[in-house]
């Protein structure tokens, strides 16, 4: 069981007259969570509400206590998003001067900010990246590259929007390794029903509505024959 708590009370949302998400309530605590759906589903939509990239029309959403809406400074400390598309998120040059971006509003001395995020490069296994322009990196490496950037700044929530769906097969299972290491609450939304195949529940989300939600054996069953 995970110390962090994810809390969906009454939410719902809607992009004009399309209703996107209607009546959720979730309280998410396990340490592996993933949810999938078909594109459009919503499921997009719900993840981004848990760091405050999008508000309910109506409900709340609340992370470790927090009323995102209120607080969303703070909790945006606690979660930190990755995107499908590592390139949205890679800023600066090169590697280093990436992560050393990340760092640069809590540590003010730009030695310490090099030190650490070569460590933090170490710790990914990009530390022989660290001067190498970002943008030469392969599809797999820069993923990592903006999941180190995230990590680094010590969120207890990694939310992951499709983080595989530009990566081959060979990375795809490198950054399942990575993420099964990690200590962070994980909910992480994927197309690649392997990829969460082993998480502690799964959320299916159909027509802006939770569908199933169970262990990943039922859940995943359910959502292969709904597609069927």
């Amino acid at each position: 069981m995970s110390d962090t708590t994810i809390v969906f009370d009454g939410v719902g949302h809607s992009f004009g007259d399309r209703r996107v998400l209607d009546g959720i309530d979730l309280d998410l605590t396990e340490r592996r969570i993933g949810i999938v759906g078909a594109n459009g589903s919503g499921k997009s939509t719900l993840a981004r509400m848990i760091n405050g990239l999008i508000m309910p029309d109506t409900g709340t959403v609340t992370v470790n206590g927090l009323d995102v809406r209120k607080n969303k400074r703070k909790v945006r400390r606690d979660v930190g998003f990755i995107f499908s598309d590592p390139d949205r998120q890679i800023i600066m040059p090169t590697v280093a001067e990436d992560i050393e971006l990340s760092l640069s509003r809590t540590v003010k001395d730009r030695t310490e900010r090099h030190t650490r995020a070569l460590s933090v490069l170490s710790g990914f296994g990009l530390d022989g990246h660290a001067d190498q322009p970002a943008h030469q990196l392969s599809g797999g490496q820069k993923q990592l590259l903006a999941l180190a950037s995230v990590m680094v700044l010590g969120p207890s929530i990694l939310v992951a929007d499709e983080p595989t769906t530009m990566l081959d097969l060979r990375n795809s299972l490198m950054l399942r390794d990575v993420f099964a290491g990690l200590d962070e609450q994980l909910v992480v939304l994927s197309h690649d029903l392997d990829f969460v195949a082993d998480y502690d529940r799964i959320l299916v989300i159909d027509g802006g509505r939770v569908i199933a939600d169970d262990e990943p054996s039922s859940a995943l069953t359910y959502y292969r024959k709904s597609m069927s």
